[in-house]
């Protein structure tokens, strides 16, 4: 039986393997036991990391271990099943080679070779298994990026779905169609919330209807809002979301929104068209012209709804400047005079076009993004097929995504951020009755994508309400 003085480490790591064919870390370490006891080792130590990969630079604890027990003088050689186990990170080959020559700690392998990194031959070696390992690492993860951009390319998801499809099939013959209560349920989400009602709103009446939620027991704003936002309700496939090379397709299921109808809900929820009036979001406000609708004419700050008892014990409802308490008026008498402005300008002749002005700008920037996107995604498509070079595909994607950029913003800018389905009825004679109908959160959606601002300035003591003390700034 062999003997030896040698304190080891024994180490194994496995990354994801979605194949199975992987030797797991379980048995890595009873491979590694027996050829330990075979040369008659002593184990001080046994270290692993399960489903960390060693390419991608991840932390990974049990090798730290492992590196700190080499510094500290504690063991004489590490034990693993391959080479490629401790390493296949090019900076992290490098110190684990200096590190274990300056320790004066040996490598073995359980199915393989010995490497003595007090040599310049064993470092020589273990960097060259290592460099054939990263090299096998690379030509990997090439292959699974050549294939996520075939996937995006062809319009396939990078998942499922979720809800408001059914999938049919599996793997590359998969395919899917409309749930059509689901997809039913995401289309009453978008029009509510473009009809001016709340998320909290949308999500109480949801749950109390006992509709079921994806995924979890109850719906919560969060999850109402992520439906709304999704590209994929409008058959969109991102590529690289967020990154400098992200890139859109067309997906290859139905889409379940109107595409005029998801940017607007976008700019409504994200804040990113101009007609929010500076909320980015819409809120469960009971009152009109409370936090981000009204504005003080003193000192421009935001107006908040408060009740104090008059001279007689009687409450009054009244709008009061929260920063500085310069003004205060009464709520009844703004609210009354801001419905009988909105609902004369909106019962004028020229209502409905002065309504529809952005909303065909917004669909002519949005119909540029998309001839923009189009022309860079067919500049990629050349490049790859050799008829165009590398130095003629940076020029023109130089060339056009400060114009892409400038498209989108503008797009984003002219959006109107509710449906004018919802605010139609608004424009003609009917316009009192609508607006009676509505809530005060559906109010106060209709002054934000109109884009009016209302000023209440200082005015002379006294009873009574001076309406000109009341300003009306339209942006639209």
């Amino acid at each position: 039986m062999n003997t030896s003085t040698e304190r080891v480490a024994l180490y194994a790591r496995i990354s994801q393997d979605t194949s199975g064919e992987a030797v797991g870390v379980s048995d890595q370490l009873e491979h590694a036991r027996a050829f330990a006891a075979a040369r008659g080792y002593t184990v001080v130590a046994e270290h692993s990391d399960n489903d960390i990969s060693a390419f991608k630079g991840a932390e990974r604890p049990g090798y730290q271990k492992v590196l700190q027990l080499a510094r500290e003088h504690r063991i004489d050689r590490v034990v693993v099943y391959h080479m490629s186990r401790m390493t296949r990170n090019r900076r992290e080959r490098a110190e684990f080679i200096d590190g274990f020559h300056a320790a004066k700690v040996s490598v073995s392998e359980a199915q393989g070779a010995d490497y003595d990194l007090t040599t310049a031959s064993g470092r020589s070696w273990a960097d060259i298994q290592g460099a054939l390992s990263t090299w096998e690492s690379e030509i990997k993860s090439e292959r699974v990026t050549a294939a996520a951009v075939r996937r995006a390319r062809s319009g396939r998801p990078s998942g499922d779905l979720g809800y408001g499809w059914e999938k049919h099939g599996t793997g590359a013959a998969a395919s899917w169609t409309e749930h059509p209560h689901e997809a039913a349920v995401v289309r009453e989400i978008v029009d509510r919330l473009l009809g001016g009602d709340t998320l909290r709103g949308i999500t109480d009446d949801l749950n109390r209807r006992g509709e079921p939620a994806p995924k979890t027991a109850r719906w919560g704003k969060t999850s109402v809002k992520k439906l709304a936002l999704r590209e994929s309700n409008i058959a969109q496939r991102i590529h690289h979301r967020g990154q400098p090379d992200e890139e859109r397709f067309d997906g290859c299921w139905p889409a379940i929104v109107d595409r005029a109808k998801h940017e607007k809900v976008v700019a409504l929820l994200t804040g990113s068209g101009r007609q929010t009036n500076g909320v980015k979001r819409p809120g469960a406000r009971k009152h009109l012209l409370s936090w981000g609708i009204g504005e003080c004419g003193v000192c421009g700050g935001m107006l908040r709804a408060v009740t104090k008892r008059g001279r007689h014990g009687r409450p009054l409802d009244l709008y009061v400047c929260d920063d500085k308490g310069c003004v205060g008026r009464s709520e009844p008498a703004v609210d009354q005079l801001v419905e009988k402005i909105v609902i004369g300008r909106l019962a004028m002749p020229d209502a409905l076009d002065w309504l529809l002005g952005d909303d065909e700008e917004a669909r002519l920037w949005s119909d540029r993004v998309d001839e923009l996107s189009r022309r860079l995604v067919e500049s990629a498509d050349a490049f790859a097929e050799g008829a165009i070079t590398s130095e003629q595909l940076r020029h023109i994607t130089a060339r056009l995504r400060p114009e892409l950029d400038e498209a989108e913003r503008r797009r984003a800018e002219s959006v109107v951020a509710l449906d004018l389905e919802a605010i139609r009825p608004l424009a003609g004679p009917t316009a009192r009755e609508y607006w009676a109908e509505m809530t005060a959160a559906q109010r106060r959606a209709v002054l934000a994508a109109i884009g009016l601002r209302v000023i209440v300035d200082r005015t002379r003591p006294g009873p009574g309400f001076d309406p000109t003390s009341v300003r009306f700034e339209w942006r639209r």
